[in-house]
């Protein structure tokens, strides 16, 4: 009876250990439950991806780096990159003369395939085959300051010009009493810019203002020199002058010098743009003004405009970046000082 019991249990204690054995797989088995956390660590990697994705690249080609101007320019560009997130570099030829040398920036531009390029003309026609090929590989073209003749930019950041010379006109002709002789020197006749500026003038004065003739229209390359030599010819042959025009920085310092070298006080200077040398002059009394467009708002909103474009915003033709009169009665006011460089 006693050996029937102990088999009884003995097979009772078998039975239990088969239970367990049998669960023990199922235990094995819930263990990769454990390991998801795992799982969403790998889905999070694209994240990190796109973290370390490359900005977006946009090279901004300027007229040249002669005049602080551009300095000014190349400062609102780097603000624009720097709020948008984007890659710019900032370049141009060391004078406004050098055509070719722009065009082979803009083609080492257009070989980088960037988002978009930013360009200021030096020559308003010599450009547009190559800006054809930026278009023809999908590069969106922004303009600024100078324009090229053509639609190819999608939109250009600038001053208007026209409107800018014409209001030049309007106060040489109040300045010289509403009749006499006026000049101009301008820096090219190939940008949009100094075709722009010296029609703006020219043509102001031949609609509205029959008593004032300009007797000679001259080109200095946006030299400071060769616009002084100009400046002084046109002042020697023609003692009758009354005002100068000077259509961009270089330009206006060419007159101012050729003013001052000749002993001509009495003539009336009128310039375009700011710099160290013309503020100094208008708070001297020796040139009766100047007007000043907004350099840092232009290369801000040609890189605004190129993040734009590229994102398939639609986009002005024309953003007007706007102008002022300035002379030694506001100049220091806040709304100018701030547009001024030196």
């Amino acid at each position: 009876m006693k050996s029937k019991k102990l088999l009884i249990t003995i097979i009772g204690l078998l039975v239990i250990v088969a239970m367990f054995a049998a669960c023990a797989p199922a235990a094995e088995e819930a263990a990769p439950a454990e390991e998801a956390p795992a799982e969403e660590a790998v889905a999070e990697e694209p994240a990190a991806e796109e973290e370390a994705a490359e900005p977006l690249y946009i090279p901004v080609i300027s007229k040249g780096f002669q005049h602080q101007f551009w300095l000014a320019v190349e400062k609102g560009a780097e603000q624009a990159a720097e709020d948008y997130g984007v890659t710019i570099t900032f370049e141009g030829p060391e004078t406004e003369a050098m055509v070719d040398k722009q065009m082979d920036m803009l083609q080492v531009a257009i070989d980088k395939n960037p988002a978009a390029i930013c360009f200021a003309a030096v020559d308003s026609k010599a450009a547009i085959p190559l800006l054809q090929q930026a278009q023809d590989k999908g590069i969106p073209v922004i303009g600024f300051d100078s324009g090229v003749d053509s639609d190819i930019p999608l939109s250009t950041a600038a001053t208007d010009n026209i409107a800018a010379a014409a209001l030049a006109a309007d106060k040489m002709v109040e300045l010289i009493g509403g009749a006499g002789e006026v000049a101009v020197i301008a820096h090219d006749q190939t940008s949009r810019t100094g075709i722009d500026r010296v029609a703006g003038f020219t043509d102001k004065v031949a609609a509205d203002y029959p008593d004032v003739t300009v007797v000679d229209v001259q080109y200095g390359g946006g030299d400071h020199l060769k616009s002084t030599d100009l400046a002084k010819a046109i002042i020697q042959a023609n003692p009758d002058l009354k005002g100068f025009f000077g259509a961009n920085e270089g330009s206006i310092i060419g007159v101012l010098n050729a003013a001052k070298e000749l002993g001509r006080d009495d003539l009336v200077i009128i310039g375009y743009d700011s710099g160290q040398q013309q503020i100094a002059a208008i708070k001297a009394g020796e040139e009766a003004g100047a007007i000043t467009q907004d350099p840092i708002g232009i290369g801000y909103k040609c890189v605004e405009a190129a993040v734009k474009a590229y994102n398939g915003e639609t986009l002005e033709t024309f953003i007007d970046t706007g102008f002022h009169w300035f002379d030694a009665t506001n100049i220091d006011d806040p709304v100018i000082a701030a547009l001024l460089y030196e």
